[in-house]
């Protein structure tokens, strides 16, 4: 299976000048843990459920603290094309649970360790009562 077969296509842009409840705010109202952040002087980058928790964690104020001084720049993308076991390696390589799909330089799409996950567990029997 391929990464296309398992990528959400739902991809929340957000810019860098977002605070991080604005950044929160959009993520829950659309289900999905990370946003991508487009900022067009560093590029595309990733911001995280696991981000934004880091920042409260550590006191910060997510009214004022702002999604570039949060962003993941370094990012690891993942191409339509590649395979699941492809994309589950280079999450446990780079230790972190979500790829920017990229196709013709654009996201795509993100997939996740849950997408990953999904389609490799057998599918639910539902169970007569």
């Amino acid at each position: 299976m391929l990464v296309r077969d398992a990528m959400s296509t739902v991809v929340l842009t957000i810019g860098p000048t977002h605070t991080l409840r604005q950044a929160a705010a959009l993520m829950s109202a659309r289900k999905v843990g990370a946003a991508v952040v487009h900022d067009p002087d560093a590029g595309i980058g990733i911001l995280t459920e696991r981000d934004i928790l880091n920042s409260v964690g550590l006191g910060q104020d997510p009214d004022t603290e702002r999604t570039h001084a949060h962003t993941t720049n370094d990012v690891v993308f993942a191409a339509p094309a590649w395979t699941l076991e492809e994309a589950a390696a280079a999450m446990a390589h780079g230790g972190f649970r979500h790829l920017i799909v990229l196709d013709g330089g654009e996201p795509a799409g993100i997939v996740s360790v849950r997408d990953i996950i999904r389609c490799w567990a057998p599918a639910r029997q539902q169970v007569p009562a």
